[in-house]
């Protein structure tokens, strides 16, 4: 397993982007918000799109997001769709949870209850 960590801070949202088994993970803490977003969607960018991108995301300490964090998470699941990649949520709660299940993105992102369900799950659409 591959541990190499890049830290992002922008206000009131971290982000720590690790690789394990070459599988993007970001880990958020904070809110995700229209002031934050840009430093997600940075770390959601892949570096390689030619390759099969997959990602999770760690949203076990985030304690806010608003509609700039789905839109961003929207974009980057069509982007690892068209990489012939996936991507993953997990540990979402609370408001953030509720959030995801509102607009429905919980129907095609599947949402994972933690980092390690996300990361040993078998089939690339669950």
């Amino acid at each position: 397993m591959a541990d190499n960590r890049e830290a992002v801070g922008h206000g009131r949202l971290s982000v720590v982007r690790t690789e394990v088994d070459d599988i993007t993970v970001l880990g958020l803490d904070g809110e995700i918000d229209h002031q934050s977003v840009a430093g997600l969607t940075r770390a959601l960018s892949p570096a390689d799109t030619a390759a099969g991108h997959r990602v999770v995301v760690d949203l076990s300490r985030v304690t806010f997001m608003d509609s700039s964090g789905v839109n961003a998470l929207i974009g980057a699941f069509h982007t690892t769709q068209a990489a012939q990649g996936w991507l993953r949520l997990a540990g979402a709660r609370g408001a953030v949870l509720r959030t995801l299940q509102l607009v429905g993105l919980d129907t095609f992102v599947p949402c994972h209850p933690t980092l390690e369900d996300a990361l040993t799950a078998t089939d690339p659409g669950s």
